[in-house]
């Protein structure tokens, strides 16, 4: 009897085992990576688009002919903001050309600040009549009263 001798040595189908492993468990690392950025980037423009609509009714408070009518409001939606925003906080600033604003803090993310350095990529950009500080984000509405 003659023994057949086979084409792969001893081992090398668990190397491949081994490799096919190691490919999948990257792409599943990759996948969930992506999921969890799409995740942040939704709660960002979820912050954003309540951040909008917050300084446009405070500024549609803050046209009312008489200022004891607006500071109820402007005071309601100020305690709003610091509720639904993460350190929220609303202001009204300016005298014939106003501005309404929601301020909170950032949540960056670190694809957005990993220079190397420290130094953030999408630096805040002026917020009204004010400059926002590193580590908040800021939307302004501005209104003539």
């Amino acid at each position: 009897m003659r023994r057949t001798q086979t084409f792969f040595p001893r081992g090398q189908t668990l190397i491949e085992v081994l490799i096919a492993v190691a490919v999948t468990a990257v792409t599943l690392l990759g996948l969930i990576a992506v999921q969890l950025s799409i995740a942040r980037d939704g709660r960002a423009t979820s912050y954003r688009e309540q951040a909008a609509l917050i300084a446009d009714a405070i500024a549609e408070a803050a046209r009312a002919p008489f200022a004891s009518e607006s500071a109820p409001a402007l005071g309601q939606w100020n305690t709003r903001a610091a509720s639904i925003l993460p350190k929220g906080d609303a202001a009204v600033s300016g005298a014939d050309l106003s501005f309404a604003r929601a301020t909170w803090a950032a949540q960056f993310s670190p694809s957005r600040n990993a220079t190397g350095s420290g130094d953030v990529i999408d630096v805040p950009a002026s917020c009204g009549d004010i400059d926002v500080p590193q580590g908040r984000e800021c939307i302004v509405v501005a209104f003539s009263r």
